[in-house]
């Protein structure tokens, strides 16, 4: 019987032992992160961004020059907020008159200077070989939106939400994300004011990429 109770012991005691180099087993790699984003939920933060990213991204408009991300005419009133998913904007009709947002003819430029159609917030996979509708701003009014380029939408499979709107993030936030420092992107908005188009070309800067 005590022979018995000693070869329990010991045996319980080889089942905990530690591996022979006195190490623990190293630990499940982290999954990746994905490589696109769903929609473009915005954020009140004053560094835009995701809340886990590795690092932080600051902007600059350069073109045309504000350090509050703006401009104004006679006709329009534009504010813009870059982040690493989308480009946020508003504007706003200064006139009485109905003015046109033509997504058609706008265009925009990405970080890798290539340019091409803009997706925005109701486009979907579904939408991106279709004519895109007008956006009609009232006299006096606002209209706020996002914007991203058209080749960005990524097709969601059959078995998705046919209303989720899978994309690639205008700048990765991953490991890649020093690559883009100096790089820029932008935006040809053109509209239709007192039935003439009229096009406003806007610029922006990755002005630097910061540790986390």
């Amino acid at each position: 019987m005590l022979m018995a109770a000693t070869l329990g012991a010991v045996l319980a005691g080889c089942a905990v032992a530690p591996p022979p180099n006195g190490s623990a087993p190293a630990p499940a790699p982290a999954a990746a992160a994905p490589a696109y984003v769903s929609g473009a939920p915005d954020t009140t933060d004053s560094v835009p961004g995701s809340a886990n990213a590795l690092y932080v991204f600051r902007f600059k408009q350069t073109d045309p020059a504000s350090s509050q991300f703006n401009y104004r005419d006679r006709y329009l009133s534009f504010y813009f907020r870059p982040s690493p998913t989308a480009l946020y904007f508003r504007v706003e009709n200064l006139q009485g008159r109905p003015v046109q947002l033509d997504w058609e003819h706008s265009i925009f430029y990405d970080v890798n200077g290539r340019s091409g159609r803009i997706a925005h917030g109701p486009t979907r996979w579904k939408d991106r070989t279709a004519p895109l509708v007008y956006t009609l701003i009232s006299g006096g009014q606002q209209f706020g939106d996002y914007m991203f380029p058209m080749d960005y939408l990524v097709d969601p499979g059959a078995a998705a939400d046919p209303n989720s709107q899978p994309h690639l993030p205008l700048v990765a936030e991953d490991a890649s994300a020093p690559t883009f420092s100096g790089q820029t992107f932008g935006v040809d908005f053109a509209f239709v004011i007192e039935d003439r188009p009229r096009v406003y070309p806007f610029r922006f800067q990755i002005a630097s990429v910061i540790p986390r």
